[in-house]
């Protein structure tokens, strides 16, 4: 690939060597549609929407695909099987499986560029989620500026390494009952992670399959803002079964978070939420201030056709919480910030318990 060609994009060559096998393309289309058959129960929509099913090839007369799933949703790889056996010219399909051992619901949390307050968010929801009785994995992906360890309290806490059945793993930390890693518990304190190309690559694929997270009912991932090489290898590499994205209420933050959204959907990703952050100001009397604007939130809701599930005010707890490793839910839970990602929790709750 060269340096000016975009990492979803095919080159001509590609495309004319597609386009001059014809009967490829057709048996693609006809396993496509038969796919289509299968529903995620859960999420109420089929397995290509969801983008569970990646890497789809036909060489021959043989089916290879990858199929990315939660700890709870092994029966899809019998299904499928089951689907593809009607296809009389099809001899084999050859299924690898992608999951998080004892994770079953894997979620990112996104944002368009920086500073719109994504980890606090996600650090929030992490919390509220364990509030209500889930086991909550935090995954600190952001590799531009990992702050979940500082966030939680962990500080300069040491990564332990454990030997396994399926070879060596790292032992998350945990934070106030939730189970934490981060890439920036790798780093020098006050030094950048100045990682490129192979070694970000292989770093994150590691963070993803070789962490020993036990029994989780969420795994939440912490993206790098933006869309660039670290952001495109986590969303390819793990079974993100959907995408929760964090926005402010400015008209002008939409076009960034097009660019995210562009990316999830060139595999299939779906965005399940919406987060306005930072969405008003509640002054002396009560009254709601708009100090950012307003209308960003609803305007994503209204060209994604995804739930605005979470509106949170500005409060100068979210940002001490942050520094002094004490996040908002846990030391003021009847705040009305708090109360917001109650909210979100149990939506989120309410989507996924067929799956708890």
């Amino acid at each position: 690939m060269s340096s000016h060609q975009l990492p979803f994009q095919r080159s001509d060559e590609e495309v004319q060597a597609s386009s001059g096998d014809s009967l490829t393309i057709a048996r693609k289309q006809e396993v496509v549609q038969l796919l289509k058959q299968i529903s995620d129960r859960t999420l109420k929509n089929d397995i290509i929407s969801l983008g569970m099913v990646r890497n789809l090839r036909i060489v021959d007369d043989y089916i290879y695909l990858r199929l990315y799933i939660g700890s709870h949703q092994h029966q899809l790889e019998t299904e499928i099987q089951t689907v593809l056996s009607s296809l009389t010219w099809s001899k084999k399909t050859y299924i690898q499986l992608c999951t998080i051992p004892g994770v079953r619901t894997t979620l990112a949390v996104s944002s368009g560029k920086g500073g719109v307050g994504k980890s606090t968010t996600a650090v929030n929801l992490a919390a509220a989620l364990q509030l209500a009785g889930a086991k909550v994995g935090l995954l600190d992906a952001d590799v531009y500026g990992p702050n979940v360890p500082q966030m939680l309290g962990l500080g300069k806490s040491e990564v332990k390494v454990i030997d396994t059945p399926k070879g060596q793993r790292f032992v998350p930390l945990e934070a106030h009952g939730i189970k934490v890693m981060s890439v920036g518990l790798l780093a020098e304190a006050d030094h950048p992670l100045a990682w490129r190309g192979p070694v970000l690559h292989k770093i994150i694929t590691q963070f993803i399959h070789e962490v020993e997270w036990g029994e989780l009912d969420y795994l939440l991932i912490d993206l790098p803002p933006g869309t660039g090489d670290a952001q495109i290898t986590i969303v390819q590499e793990s079974p993100i079964c959907g995408v929760i994205l964090v926005t402010t209420p400015q008209n002008v933050a939409i076009s960034d978070v097009r660019r995210s959204v562009y990316m999830f959907r060139q595999v299939g990703v779906p965005v399940i939420e919406i987060i306005e952050n930072m969405s008003y100001f509640i002054g002396n009397g009560g009254e709601k201030i708009s100090i950012f604007g307003s209308g960003g939130g609803q305007k994503l809701v209204e060209e994604l056709k995804a739930p605005l599930l979470g509106q949170i005010p500005i409060d100068p707890l979210i940002c001490n919480g942050g520094d002094v490793g004490e996040p908002l839910m846990l030391v003021d839970p009847n705040s009305k910030a708090s109360q917001v990602f109650v909210q979100i929790a149990g939506a989120l709750n309410a989507t996924f318990s067929g799956s708890m």
